[in-house]
């Protein structure tokens, strides 16, 4: 991905690492946009967080660096993040520029029955992989759809049992009754 002029910094949590006894924080992930900076503020999006934290220091390569950009593999450290404030799943990003939702419309389609997919109807519990973040959530069709067959794609509402940072046009994949069933896109992020 280019890294345009003036896009949003924003980074996928992958995973959490505590050092010195809890006190310093390290988060690792991918760069998916934009620019951080060694004393840049950066938002903790998504399962309830908000909280504005200061990044210490960037980790890369096993060195530290004072500034990373869009794909690089990264390790921010941060300072006085509080015991499971944080988690995979969140993302770190600019303050303001991506927010948290439970609810959106997004086009899906199956994969066939032999790739693990079965038919779709509205109450289905399915298990949503957005960015890092796994999550349950409830799928209702449009109202001239009864089912979803493999191999199908149709309009749904997806409600989420917890927030995730969430944009229009972002991609996501889904699995049913335990199995890989198909992916999506989001259309239009609700609430």
């Amino acid at each position: 991905m280019e890294e345009g002029p003036g896009e949003p910094f924003l980074m996928d949590i992958e995973d959490v690492f505590r050092r010195n006894q809890g006190r310093v924080v390290m988060l690792t992930g991918r760069i998916g946009r934009g620019r951080v900076r060694k004393g840049d503020e950066v938002a903790i999006v998504g399962f309830g967080g908000g909280a504005i934290v200061t990044v210490g220091d960037i980790e890369a390569c096993r060195r530290y660096i004072d500034e990373a950009s869009t794909g690089m593999n990264v390790g921010l450290l941060m300072r006085g993040v509080a015991a499971g404030a944080v988690e995979r799943g969140q993302v770190l990003a600019a303050p303001g520029s991506i927010s948290e939702h439970t609810r959106f419309a997004a086009d899906i389609a199956l994969l066939s029955e032999e790739h693990g997919a079965a038919e779709v109807r509205t109450g289905d519990r399915l298990q949503f992989h957005i960015r890092t973040a796994v999550v349950t959530g409830d799928v209702t069709l449009t109202r001239e759809t009864d089912v979803l067959h493999p191999l199908h794609r149709g309009d749904v509402t997806i409600t989420l049992e917890r927030p995730v940072a969430l944009e229009d046009g972002q991609s996501f994949a889904f699995r049913h009754l335990g199995r890989a069933a198909g992916s999506g896109v989001v259309t239009l992020v609700l609430g």
